[in-house]
C-alpha cells in the first residue's frame, strides 16, 4: 500500500505526463490545469463562443479522459459522475443537432415560398385593398364577408372624395363576394376611367356586420426578404403572400 508522499508522487506523475503533441492536439492546446489562461484568452476573442459543436465536443472527451488519466487511485470518480457529464454532452449535441435540422428545413420553405411567389408573376390577385380600377367601361372589386348579411351596400368614390356611385348587393353568403360596377354613376352617366376608391357597409339584422374590401391588382414582381418573400401587386404595392384571397 502506498504512503501518502507515494500517493502524491502517483497521482503528480500522470498530470506531468499530459502532452499536448503526442495527444495530437495543435499547437496552441493546453493541459487542463491551465484553466486561468483558457478563460483569459476566450475573453479576450468574442468569436470564442461561435465554436462549432464538434469542437466542443472533442475538447470535452479530452478533458474527461484527461481527467480520468489524473484520478486518484485511492478515490476513483463516481460512475454516476462520469455518466451524468456523457448525458450533458449527449444533451447538447441533440440541441445543437435539431437546431441545424430546423435552419435547414427553413431555408428549404423560404426557397420554395419564393419559388410560390415567382410563379405569380403575371396574374391577377384578390388582396386586402379599397381601390378599384376603371377601365374600358367596367370596374371590378369585391368584399371579404365574415358573415353572412342581410344586406350590402357599396359606395365608390373620386379621388376627391365625392361619391359617384352606390351599389346594393342585396344578401350575401359568408366570404369572397365580387363587385360589378359598369362606370356610371348614380345619375346613369359614365365617368371618366381611372383609379376610384370605395367602401363597403353589411347589415345582419338590426346590427352591422363585419365586411373587410379587396381590390384586383396584376403581380408585376416578387420582394425577398429574410422572413420570406411578398408579392409586389401593381396600384396596390407589396402584399404578403398570406393576404393573397385568390388568384385568377
Amino acid at each position: 500500500m502506498l504512503n501518502t508522499s507515494q500517493n502524491a508522487n502517483a497521482v503528480a506523475a500522470p498530470v506531468m505526463a499530459v502532452n499536448p503533441a503526442k495527444n495530437g492536439h495543435a499547437k496552441g492546446a493546453q493541459a487542463p490545469g491551465v484553466g486561468a489562461a483558457d478563460a483569459k484568452a476566450g475573453a479576450s476573442k468574442p468569436d470564442a463562443a461561435k465554436n462549432s459543436a464538434g469542437e466542443s465536443q472533442d475538447r470535452f472527451l479530452k478533458l474527461l479522459v484527461t481527467q480520468m488519466k489524473n484520478q486518484d487511485p485511492l478515490n476513483p470518480m463516481d460512475n454516476a459522475q462520469v455518466t451524468s457529464q456523457m448525458a450533458q454532452l449527449s444533451t447538447v449535441s441533440g440541441i445543437d443537432k435539431l437546431n441545424a435540422t430546423l435552419n435547414a428545413l427553413s431555408s428549404s420553405m423560404t426557397a420554395s415560398h419564393s419559388m410560390q411567389a415567382a410563379s405569380m408573376i403575371g396574374h391577377v390577385v384578390v388582396v386586402p385593398g379599397n381601390k378599384i380600377e376603371l377601365k374600358g367601361g367596367k370596374g371590378a372589386a369585391a368584399l371579404d364577408l365574415a358573415q353572412p348579411a342581410d344586406s350590402v351596400t357599396v359606395q365608390i368614390k373620386d379621388g376627391a372624395g365625392n361619391l359617384v356611385r352606390s351599389l346594393n348587393l342585396g344578401s350575401q353568403q359568408s366570404g369572397v363576394v365580387p363587385i360589378q360596377w359598369d362606370g356610371k354613376n348614380d345619375a346613369n352617366s359614365a365617368v371618366a376611367e381611372g383609379s376610384y376608391q370605395f367602401s363597403a357597409s353589411a347589415q345582419l339584422g338590426a346590427a352591422k356586420s363585419s365586411v373587410n374590401t379587396l381590390a384586383y391588382g396584376l403581380v408585376s414582381g416578387v420582394i425577398q426578404k429574410p422572413e420570406g418573400a411578398s408579392l409586389n401587386v401593381e396600384k396596390i404595392g407589396e402584399t404578403s403572400m398570406d393576404a393573397v384571397k385568390q388568384i385568377l
